[in-house]
């Protein structure tokens, strides 16, 4: 049986890397983005190099976009093993607490907060079919309440702080399933930047391995490195 995984977000960074690796470690992998020549290239690149994998157009911020691709899904497997929900973004702009519009603040809510609950509830009929159903949430470190904030960005860092509080409520409300956030620190991506202190392979890490080989009783979670850290 193989064992499915779809990425939001996964032709380019973080996204595009664990879905590499998972393909390489026998995963079917499921690649979803929202510009489909784009997806479209890095699934193919990923089936050349490391395994089998699909493309899924979707677009996290648009729940028809994200129903219609729960239905394509289920059109070519039974089942879904691991939902990463990688999707992100900064919106220009997003410099100040007190000069964020509401629009800003919206936009940044709906990728990176509303986007991977829709996705979650819409592929949970397909996760719940899993003898192990998995959920990873892609946060980040500028989400904790721990230590306070640096002022960085704080519409990301606010809608990153909620995404930590839906994965703890899925986990509860998914009792069966391993739900959690990952921080997987600064990267070296087009969102990153190239100053960045840590690899592609580096995040991409612990997404990998709670998807992969990390013990299914390890839920409601916030980690780094393979360890928990604070929210």
């Amino acid at each position: 049986m193989h064992e499915n995984s779809t990425d939001p977000g996964a032709n380019k960074g973080i996204g595009y890397e664990v879905s590499r690796q998972l393909a390489g470690r026998g995963f079917h992998v499921f690649l979803g983005a929202r510009n489909q020549n784009a997806g479209r290239k890095a699934a193919d690149e990923i089936a050349k190099e490391s395994g089998k994998t699909t493309f899924l157009v979707i677009d996290v911020a648009d729940n028809a976009s994200v129903t219609a691709a729960a239905r394509e899904f289920a059109k070519a497997a039974d089942h879904l093993d691991v939902l990463v929900n990688n999707a992100g973004i900064v919106v220009n702009g997003d410099n100040g607490i007190l000069e964020s519009s509401d629009e800003l603040l919206r936009k940044t809510l709906e990728t990176n907060t509303l986007g991977p609950l829709r996705v979650t509830r819409a592929f949970v009929p397909l996760l719940t079919k899993s003898k192990a159903p998995r959920v990873i949430n892609v946060s980040s470190g500028g989400g904790q309440l721990t230590g306070g904030a640096d002022g960085w960005s704080p519409a990301y860092c606010i809608s990153k702080t909620a995404l930590n509080g839906v994965t703890s409520q899925l986990a509860t409300a998914l009792p069966k399933f391993a739900v959690n956030s990952v921080c997987p620190g600064w990267v070296r991506t087009d969102m990153g930047g190239q100053a960045a202190t840590r690899s592609v392979e580096q995040g991409a890490d612990t997404i990998v391995w709670l998807a992969s080989d990390a013990p299914q009783k390890l839920t409601g979670k916030f980690l780094r490195d393979r360890k928990e850290i604070p929210w």
